[in-house]
């Protein structure tokens, strides 16, 4: 798995750690407390196999190897947003480390429309799966690190971002400062919303470390992943919002390449199972569980 560190600032930033799982584009991470050495784990994934429909937790393994080799001690566990490429290993993480698991309030909304999707009705209840939903604005302690949730969404209706320090981790809004944003087609995104996300975020002060939840190398001229830039980068350099671009440019931009994206190979399985924190279906009456996959809805 390829990581890269991203070096604490002082006693306010914390140290940042990223692991790439290449068969999805996503970026996991570890931010630790400089002093206090108390950790959290950000968008871990969950492997899985479309082919077989079978799941492991072998890179959510070698993250938490990670943090007992570092001698951290695992305070959270964080998901921005309940991820449409990916599943979660949000509840698989809590019951190794003990620490309590956390997504975005408004992830009862998605929740909400994803049963109407599936015909599922009742079937999520984030209220019951984790142990924190939280709101715009609240705050909470990292070790010495206070941490402050935005709400940012565009990509879905509930995404969060996690501010901590000079550190944000900005899921699905931007991608790489060379490659532009994210898609915002999924049921509930948004390409207006989105700007606003993206802009709200480009507030932060400039030398804020912006850690975003995918990258597909190769890119242009870069053929490792990339996944950290400064605010001021973005503003300067990012080919979809740099420069000052306008709401009505950017998201014709967004919306006209949106029409041309398939769904991710993974989305129709992950949504039931990251509504539900990482968990499977409820087993059926011969022990086994079974995903339900809406025919002709996409």
């Amino acid at each position: 798995m390829f990581t890269r560190t991203s070096a604490s600032n002082g006693p306010h930033s914390p140290e940042v750690t990223g692991f790439y799982d290449p068969a999805t584009g996503s970026v996991q991470y570890v931010a630790a407390c400089p002093e206090t050495g108390k950790a959290a784990l950000i968008d871990v994934v969950q492997d899985f196999d479309p082919a077989e429909a079978r799941s492991r937790f072998d890179s959510a393994s070698v993250i938490l190897e990670f943090v007992k080799d570092k001698g951290l001690e695992v305070e959270w566990v964080l998901d921005t947003h309940p991820h449409a490429d990916h599943l979660m290993a949000s509840r698989w993480l809590k019951e190794q480390t003990g620490a309590p698991n956390a997504i975005g309030a408004k992830v009862r909304d998605i929740g909400g429309l994803w049963e109407r999707i599936y015909n599922t009705p009742g079937a999520f209840d984030p209220d019951r799966d984790f142990d924190r939903l939280f709101e715009d604005g609240e705050t909470f302690r990292l070790g010495n690190l206070e941490v402050r949730v935005m709400l940012s969404p565009g990509h879905t209706l509930g995404s969060i971002t996690y501010v901590m320090g000079d550190a944000a981790f900005v899921h699905d809004t931007f991608m790489h400062v060379d490659v532009g944003t994210s898609r915002a087609d999924f049921p509930g995104g948004s390409s207006d919303d989105l700007y606003d996300s993206l802009q709200a975020i480009l507030a932060l002060p400039e030398d804020t470390r912006l850690f975003i939840g995918h990258d597909y190398p190769p890119v242009k001229d870069r053929k490792e992943p990339a996944w950290e830039a400064t605010v001021a980068r973005h503003k300067a350099d990012n080919p979809h919002v740099g420069g000052g671009a306008t709401r009505e440019a950017f998201t014709r931009l967004r919306d006209e390449r949106d029409a041309t994206l398939g769904l991710p190979d993974r989305m129709l399985y992950a949504l039931q199972v990251n509504l539900r924190a990482g968990q499977l279906p409820e087993p059926e009456a011969d022990g086994n569980a079974y995903y339900k996959i809406p025919a002709n809805r996409f």
